[in-house]
């Protein structure tokens, strides 16, 4: 079933990190833009932990090229630099900063006025930050609708009584955007123990239809 999002005038979409809401929710916020209905972007994890190990891409370096992946990818979509946040939390520990994580995302909500829908990863998703993530969401008070949706394990099997979007382009529109996230898809080769996202990975998160389900608390 097709999500509706008639309603929908404001949004925020929350990611753990940056990249996620590319993955994640790149139809949903292209359906909302073209709707004419702002979309507000919060970034949680300062995105530096992919790549620990490299001399090339000390953390510094690293947060601004994925921070400017990000801006540069929600350009594309009609989002623009003044309607993304980056909490800069720490990459990969968000599961030990629990309070630090929902006092500064109700912050960050708290200053998106008259929202209508909160979208945020999971609480079943493999990863650990994007759980901490789901959980800190859970306890910001909204009454507006809520929305999940789930990036690691990657699989297109349907989650229950979802609800999709169809991504305009196909999966030719959604790859170009995941690969302007070059940090996480080999760019960086002084880290053999670094991140990149895998070719069946990529394969399945360009997958063109998203599945979003309802957080009814």
């Amino acid at each position: 079933m097709t999500l509706d999002l008639k309603a929908v005038c404001r949004a925020v979409i929350v990611a753990p990190h940056p990249d996620d809401e590319i993955i994640g929710a790149t139809g949903l916020i292209q359906a909302l833009r073209r709707q004419g209905s702002m979309v507000r972007v919060i970034v949680v994890s300062n995105g530096a932990a992919s790549h620990p190990n490299s001399g090339a891409w000390p953390p510094e370096r690293l947060i601004a090229a994925r921070r400017q992946e990000s801006l540069s990818a929600l350009r594309r979509l009609g989002v623009t630099r003044q309607h993304v946040t980056f909490l800069g939390l720490p990459d990969g520990n968000l599961s030990a900063e629990t309070l630090l994580c929902r006092r500064r995302l109700n912050r960050a909500i708290r200053r998106c006025r008259g929202l209508d829908m909160l979208v945020g990863p999971a609480m079943t998703d493999a990863h650990p930050d994007h759980r901490a993530v789901a959980a800190a969401l859970r306890a910001v008070r909204f009454s507006g609708r809520r929305m999940t949706y789930q990036v690691w394990p990657p699989q297109r099997t349907r989650v229950a009584r979802c609800r999709t979007v169809s991504l305009a382009g196909g999966v030719a529109a959604k790859r170009s955007l995941i690969r302007m996230h070059r940090t996480q898809l080999g760019a960086i080769t002084d880290d053999p123990h670094g991140f990149a996202i895998a070719r069946h990975e990529l394969a399945v998160f360009a997958h063109p239809v998203e599945q979003f389900a309802e957080d009814a608390r």
